[in-house]
């Protein structure tokens, strides 16, 4: 017996395989090989498990707002998007992963984005926003709500974008997505000078948003796989790479403290490439970043403003590893036991 789970991100696609006994091993494949069919994700996956060993398959595709319940592989139609305008870096190595998989006839089910038609999130932000978070995201905050046992908590994801999520009572509330909050390394929200530069022509909205992150302070672009290593490896000795990573954490300390008053438990946890990144000899270590701005000038809530919530200490834990993949594991394994939701997200399988 075993449970897969995939990870469809920026630089690749990431697979953990949790086995019989507990033990999980992960694989990636960069979008760019599978495009060019140098390697066939069945034939890789082979090499790591029996095929009919597998039970379930968590997949994450795209955006994934042309489903609002997590579905079986074989009911989805159009792969689970609306259309493929308008996302980011569009490579086609996903896609081949995608169809491969349904054509395989291994059990999957098809995890949806944060969208306006996912109807256990909170009203307000179905109506404030079209699009919250793509499926991964869902994936990762269930890794966390599983790893560390919170029932109220903010999840900030930061890696090549970064969405923020809220969840409350063991459900998804609603959150930030990368084209609207904290800038990413890659992508970001797209300010006064960006808009200008669209009407007039010069860019398109889309390629806009994949380079609307700190990249544009960094001034050091190597390709969506690249970048973010070249940048954080350049902290110490390139100025703009210094403000960009400062600038980033700065951003994501102000879309974080911007759900804090609807997070009773003032707990978040940090996930992503970019969010657990640490390097002792480069002296790096993010989250303590982020711990240190969110919490600077805080006390511990104390008799006298006991009913202050602003001042009370942050609790910052940190998702280490392939979080997506593996919480896309922990959903195909949870539905499989019988799960009737997650995070209030209904099933369909």
């Amino acid at each position: 017996m075993a449970f897969v789970g995939i990870d469809h991100g920026t630089s690749g696609v990431t697979t953990c395989i949790e086995y019989n006994n507990g033990e999980k091993k992960f694989f990636k494949l960069k979008r760019t090989e599978l495009k060019s069919k140098s390697k066939s994700y069945i034939e890789e996956l082979k090499k790591y498990v029996d095929l009919k060993e597998i039970k379930l398959m968590g997949v994450c595709y795209s955006m994934g707002d042309g489903i609002n319940k997590i579905t079986d592989i074989q009911k989805v139609l159009n792969r689970g998007v609306l259309n493929l305008e308008g996302i980011g870096e569009k490579v086609g190595g996903g896609t081949i992963v995608y169809d491969e998989i349904k054509d395989s006839g291994i059990p999957a089910v098809l995890i949806p984005g944060l969208h306006k038609n996912i109807a256990s999130m909170d009203k307000r932000f179905n109506a404030l926003y079209s699009h919250i978070a793509s499926p991964e995201k869902i994936s990762i905050v269930y890794n966390a709500f599983k790893t560390f046992d919170y029932s109220d908590f903010v999840l900030s994801d930061i890696s090549s974008n970064t969405v923020t999520l809220l969840i409350k009572d063991c459900k998804i509330f609603g959150g930030f997505d990368a084209c609207v909050g904290a800038s990413g390394i890659l992508h970001g929200p797209l300010d006064l000078e960006l808009i200008r530069e669209i009407d007039l022509g010069k860019i398109d909205a889309n390629s806009a948003f994949s380079k609307a992150g700190v990249v544009k302070i960094a001034k050091l672009y190597e390709g969506v796989e690249d970048t973010k290593k070249a940048i954080m490896g350049r902290y110490n000795i390139d100025e703009n790479c210094k403000l960009a990573l400062d600038s980033l954490v700065l951003s994501v300390c102000m879309e974080i403290n911007s759900l804090m008053f609807l997070n009773p438990s003032n707990k978040v946890v940090l996930a992503g490439s970019i969010g657990t990144w640490k390097d002792e000899k480069e002296n790096i270590d993010v989250s303590i970043m982020i711990d240190e701005m969110l919490n600077k000038n805080k006390e511990i809530k104390n008799k006298d403003n006991v009913n202050n919530i602003s001042s009370k200490k942050i609790d910052i834990s940190v998702l280490d590893g392939e979080s997506a993949a593996e919480g896309s594991v922990l959903i195909a394994k949870d539905i499989y036991n019988g799960a009737k939701d997650i995070l209030g997200i209904e099933i369909d399988y």
